[in-house]
């Protein structure tokens, strides 16, 4: 079961930046001059904005994009409810449906489906928090698919989608052009655009953010200074594409309040013949990422390998942080230099696209998943913890110098981790709980954690100890 028959080149075109005002046209004139919505149009085109902000937010924060498209995509007949329905996806998380959970939770990878799949039907949610129609909070998704959607196209009115492939390419038409995701790279498709997801390589898994009522943004770099982490040229945005062909029976899926609903027309709703402006679908490759990194003591904390941000309107608070931890080097000098030991009051869910993970020797596979919730506990297996006090360091390439005792410089080879971070408490669906992919012994990988201390002093020497003391 792999795609349908498309046409797909093997180099796309694309323009580059965040956040820049970016015009594309696939036939030449196509784009109305000084003005954004003539009395006709170049070609006979309607003019149609979409808003992906108040029209009223500040010139800063404000994103939009005019569309010059064949047909307006306010032509197809009256959504209705989709039979059958899809009972796993959540916009609204509340006792009804989703559960709170202060365990450390681990998932092993799910299989791909042997029954045809779809990336609608093979997405579904696994914790989240708040409400789509409050607009704020986040959900985070997985999907498992095995064939490309079939004359039909998905619309998210609900939030961004942040899509993290982890097995098979991704080509994914928009209303904005066309773009290639592989293993290795995101994409987000913000609120509102119509997009199909074929699967030339057949078998696809990997997971989504999705986001309410704000936008992903570059992250302020403070005392790092004008460079660093992710460069706004790497991001890639698509370049105009239509096709304008009958399509009897083509079908709109919309995701609305976490329910889908559907509506037919009669034509491709990818039949935009040029389009300019700043709210547009985008691509990243997280190979291009600059990591920073301690280069005397201690560990950094993991927001210094944020890609992208979706804050609140608490500063520095973050309604979802993407992270990556990629390849990099490890220097410092007297230090434990896996994750430490932690209890946060934001909450992580992490994901592994390829390799292993520093923190966890065992167990935390390429497809799988972790979730540690506000305050609970977590940190590096016991394996790990004693091979890097013990200086048998995993997962990384041999020490290039010697330090007296102590590992020298070592590099962290053939890994790409990542994690969503909130400031929100995630409700976890219950088929996430029951799900035979979940880790019951997850727990388990800390027990082994031992007592080390050595100090030899007696109960007696203690307490005349604290007796002096006071």
């Amino acid at each position: 079961m792999g795609s349908k028959n498309i046409d797909f080149p093997a180099n796309l075109e694309y323009q580059s930046g965040f956040g820049n005002h970016f015009s594309s046209e696939a036939i030449t004139g196509a784009l109305p001059e000084s003005q954004n919505s003539p009395l006709v149009c170049p070609y006979g085109l309607y003019a149609e904005q979409i808003s992906g902000t108040a029209f009223t937010a500040p010139r800063k924060l404000n994103q939009r994009s005019w569309l010059y498209r064949v047909k307006p995509s306010v032509t197809h007949d009256p959504f209705k409810p989709r039979v059958p329905s899809h009972e796993k996806l959540v916009s609204e998380f509340n006792q009804s449906n989703s559960s709170a959970n202060p365990t450390q939770l681990r998932w092993k990878p799910v299989e791909i489906p042997d029954t045809p799949t779809d990336f609608i039907d093979g997405l579904y949610t696994v914790c989240g928090a708040g409400s789509s129609y409050l607009r704020h909070g986040f959900a985070i998704h997985m999907y498992t698919a095995n064939k490309s959607m079939d004359n039909c196209a998905f619309c998210n009115a609900d939030g961004d989608f942040l899509i993290v492939p982890q097995k098979g390419r991704l080509w994914i038409t928009t209303e904005c052009g066309r773009l290639q995701v592989s293993p290795g790279e995101i994409v987000v498709l913000p609120q509102g655009f119509r997009f199909v997801v074929d699967l030339p390589d057949g078998p696809s898994r990997g997971y989504v953010a999705e986001i309410f009522g704000t936008h992903f943004q570059l992250p302020d770099l403070g005392p790092i200074g004008a460079n660093g982490l992710a460069a706004s040229r790497d991001f890639l945005v698509p370049t105009a594409w239509f096709e304008d062909s009958p399509r009897p029976g083509y079908t709109i899926v919309q995701k609305f309040g976490g329910e889908l609903f559907t509506a037919k027309q009669d034509f491709s709703p990818f039949n935009v013949v040029a389009w300019h402006g700043n709210y547009a679908p985008f691509k990243y490759e997280l190979s291009k990422f600059c990591p920073y990194n301690t280069v005397l003591f201690d560990h950094s904390d993991p927001s210094i390998n944020t890609v992208l941000t979706a804050p609140t309107d608490k500063p520095g608070v973050a309604l979802l942080d993407f992270v990556v931890f990629p390849p990099r080097w490890l220097v410092a000098e007297h230090t434990f230099r896996p994750p430490y030991y932690h209890r946060n009051c934001m909450s992580e869910f992490m994901g592994l696209i390829h390799g292993g993970y520093e923190a966890k020797a065992d167990g935390f596979l390429p497809g799988g998943a972790s979730l540690h919730s506000c305050m609970t506990p977590h940190g590096p297996d016991t394996k790990t913890y004693e091979l890097w006090t013990k200086s048998v360091v995993p997962f990384v390439s041999q020490a290039t110098i010697a330090l007296g005792n102590e590992a020298g410089p070592q590099r962290i080879a053939d890994t790409m981790a990542f994690m969503f971070e909130s400031c929100l408490i995630p409700r976890i669906c219950p088929w996430a709980l029951e799900s035979p992919s979940i880790d019951p012994d997850y727990y388990q990988c800390w027990i082994g954690l031992k007592s080390h201390f050595t100090c030899e002093l007696t109960n007696r020497e203690l307490q005349n100890g604290y007796n002096q003391a006071n």
